[in-house]
């Protein structure tokens, strides 16, 4: 139990799940610092991370948004001596064995492990996360039990080297909430670190996956985004799978939409798309960056 481990939380509205996202920390059986980063949130999710002394809390003025936030408690952990940072969502919880079975995958000594996540489980604490379901078929199992090699999974619950940190870089700031997630893993890829997902370690998830019309745009345009700026494309690669995925994404969703909001979806996909095009600054500096 030699390596410090940095426990991040970015907390926004989450008043309900926080007594318990805390407590799971604190009764791990591996030991953390925990730092959390709230973006200015209306209720009352100050005052209960205020009741805990063991939690350095900073107060951002303004909501920061999911990447932004972290890189902010990132860069703490860094500067207090942190081996390896575990990034949490203010709504999941972990088991007590959960950080030390993490921090063992990190220690096997394996190329270069980037990114260590546990096991996704529904508020049950036994039914596998739907979308974490889809990760996980998409992985590869490795000789060692229990290990898989991941190209994705989302940032519910990552445990990062200091050495991937120091290496990749923070959270892309282009990025509000969703998207950030899925460039860094792509520049995890790039800089020749591996993601790994571990089925003896897990985490509670304690989310309702529901269909909103206003942030699957969002989503999709962060997609694009991801992939325009994807290091491990060629530029002219980049820009054309983008713009398959602004023509086809509109497609996948019809299923949930009508016509008409099928339409508006491509619309504004395409409108993001080409704005890339006519102002292609942002996506060669972020590609600059992630180099």
């Amino acid at each position: 139990m030699d390596k410090k481990v940095f426990v991040i939380i970015v907390t926004y509205n989450g008043a309900r799940w926080i007594d318990k996202n805390i407590a799971s920390l604190l009764a791990s059986s591996y030991p953390v610092s925990i730092i959390a980063i709230d973006n200015d949130s209306t209720d009352n999710s100050v005052a209960l991370l205020e009741k805990y002394p063991q939690v350095q809390l900073v107060k951002s003025p303004e909501n920061l948004g999911f990447g932004k936030a972290n890189n902010i408690g990132m860069q703490m952990a860094l500067e207090q001596g942190g081996d390896y940072l575990f990034l949490l969502n203010q709504d999941a919880w972990v088991f007590d064995d959960t950080i030390g079975r993490l921090v063992d995958v990190m220690e096997m000594g394996m190329q270069k492990t980037g990114i260590a996540s546990p096991t996704h489980y529904i508020a049950d604490g036994q039914t596998l996360d739907a979308n974490f379901k889809t990760y996980l078929k998409r992985s590869k199992p490795l000789k060692q039990e229990g290990l898989f090699t991941a190209n994705f999974v989302n940032a519910a619950a990552w445990m990062l080297s200091r050495e991937c940190v120091q290496g990749v870089g923070f959270f892309e700031p282009l990025f509000g909430h969703y998207g950030e997630d899925r460039n860094y893993c792509d520049r995890v890829l790039y800089h020749g670190f591996l993601m790994l997902i571990d089925r003896n370690a897990g985490i509670v998830h304690d989310r309702v996956i529901t269909r909103n019309f206003k942030k699957d745009i969002t989503q999709s345009q962060y997609k694009i985004l991801a992939t325009l700026i994807d290091p491990n494309r060629s530029l002219p690669g980049a820009y054309l799978q983008g713009l398959k995925e602004a023509l086809g994404l509109p497609k996948y969703f019809s299923k949930f939409y009508s016509r008409a909001e099928a339409r508006q979806m491509a619309k504004a996909l395409l409108g993001y798309y080409w704005g890339f095009i006519i102002k292609p600054g942002q996506v060669t500096a972020a590609r600059k960056r992630a180099k």
